[in-house]
Parts: structure tokens; C-alpha cells; sequence
């Protein structure tokens, strides 16, 4: 496969992200990351700082590229000349929502495909937003994401006073 599109809010990116970047950067010659600006989802990170912290966690993957968007991921995707998107799973609620996501993709565009992807079973119960909890509360979730990610989630709670306990 040529190029994927692998999307996401990434409110913050995880270790189950950045399981499926890897494997997916393995399977497809390019791969962009692109960060969902989205307005329904009121974001601890702004798009720059995703976008930051998904730049530091891919460098070492020199076929995986990030970027940003806004609006439809399928008119983001025909505007980058990409014909795959990877939606990452991890229980069967996500693939109820990913598969109604699919087949409205696939209508308003049958030329753009949805690959889905199982995570890991090391990150199945993982999401960013019980990484935002644990962190909240002042929890160790340093096993949970990129060490890099850890650090700005750190300084994103101690800023914003919400830590329970110390880090």
C-alpha cells in the first residue's frame, strides 16, 4: 500500500496510538498522522500541542508524516491524495461507531477505504480520556503514553491546578 491516513483527536496521543502508528508505518509507504480539529470535543490540548507531541513520538518513523484538519477527514483525504484511512479498534463499541463512520465515508466518497485496525492487547482498555482522568486526579500514568507526552501532560495539570495529588 502506497499512502494511509491514520486520524484522531489525540487529546492526548497513548501508547495505544502509537502502537498503531508503528505497525501501521510498517505496513504502508506513507503514512500521514492527521490531529481532528473538533468543534463537539472540548480539547485539554490545543491542535498545535497534539500536533507537537505527535512530531516528537514519530520522528524516529521516517515514512510518517503529521498534520491537522478541519471539516470532513474524507475531503481532507482526497485533498492529500489519499485513498486509506486506518481507524484504530479497541472493543466493539468503537467499531460500532467506526463502521457507521466507514460507510458514510464510503458514500460521500466509494473511491476512499477504511481499514481497521485491532490495538494491541497490551492497550484495550486505554484511551485518552482515561489518561486525562488518571492525570486529573494526580494518578501514575506514565506507562500509559509516550514518555515525551507525559512530560506536557505533567505540566498541562500542574499549570491548570487541577492535580489532586503530586506527581
Amino acid at each position: 500500500m502506497d499512502k494511509a491516513i491514520y486520524p484522531g483527536s489525540f487529546d492526548p496521543v497513548t501508547n495505544g496510538h502509537l502502537d498503531i502508528i508503528k505497525r501501521c508505518s510498517e505496513i504502508v509507504k506513507e503514512l500521514t498522522v492527521a490531529v481532528l480539529e473538533n468543534p463537539r470535543k472540548k480539547a485539554l490540548f490545543s491542535v498545535e500541542e497534539r500536533v507537537e507531541m505527535l512530531k516528537r513520538i514519530t520522528a524516529p518513523f521516517p515514512n510518517v508524516t503529521v498534520d491537522y484538519f478541519s471539516g470532513l477527514l474524507i475531503d481532507y483525504a482526497q485533498k492529500k491524495n489519499i485513498f486509506l484511512i486506518i481507524k484504530g479498534l479497541r472493543a466493539i463499541s468503537d467499531f460500532e461507531f467506526e463502521f457507521q463512520m466507514a460507510l458514510a465515508n464510503r458514500k460521500l466518497n466509494p473511491n476512499i477505504e477504511t481499514l481497521f485496525m485491532m490495538t494491541s492487547n497490551n492497550y484495550s482498555y486505554l484511551s485518552s480520556s482515561i489518561v486525562k482522568e488518571v492525570a486529573s486526579f494526580g494518578g501514575d500514568f506514565s506507562d500509559l503514553v509516550p514518555p515525551e507526552v507525559y512530560e506536557m501532560i505533567k505540566r498541562k495539570f500542574s499549570k491548570s491546578g487541577c492535580k489532586k495529588r503530586s506527581f
